[in-house]
């Protein structure tokens, strides 16, 4: 059985990395209103992403993020570069990986497949898509889907 996001103990963390201050804004919104209680963790690019998640520099202390939503347009760092270190180091490769892009070229699916992303969706451009789109990522990831265990922390 899934964790229940609903339980007050329980706040899923979710690492957004996103360039775009509107698709950001926009995504913070929906999944503010998808009423999933969680934490939004945000990288702008794509080395921050990384920083974040092994928890280096100003992120030592971050929390591990439950999912990752991934971008594919990244300044800095590509987003499918991104996908590939997350996916070969194996302290983050459980964390599951949804590209969230506004491609839809059959190379960019593929490719991220290929990489080992858990899904590949493509963004929403309408407003009420957007909210459904993430009433859909609260209910399958965190109501039905059983997430791996978070690994221990190193001393």
């Amino acid at each position: 059985m899934a964790t229940d996001p609903t339980a007050q103990s329980y706040r899923p963390v979710i690492l957004l990395v996103e360039d775009n201050l509107a698709d950001l804004r926009l995504a913070q919104e929906v999944l503010k209103e998808a009423q999933l209680a969680h934490e939004l963790l945000v990288a702008r690019d794509g080395e921050q992403a990384m920083r974040i998640l092994r928890r280096e520099g100003e992120y030592a202390s971050a929390k591990r993020p439950d999912l990752v939503l991934l971008d594919l347009n990244l300044p800095r760092k590509h987003g499918r570069e991104v996908l590939a270190e997350i996916k070969t180091d194996p302290s983050l490769k459980r964390i599951p990986v949804l590209i969230l892009s506004t491609s839809k070229a059959e190379s960019d699916v593929a490719a991220c497949y290929d990489a080992h992303a858990n899904c590949f969706l493509t963004k929403p451009v309408a407003l009420d898509d957007f909210a459904a789109l993430a009433v859909l990522i609260r209910d399958f990831w965190f109501r039905c889907v059983q997430l791996p265990p978070k690994p221990a922390l190193a001393a």
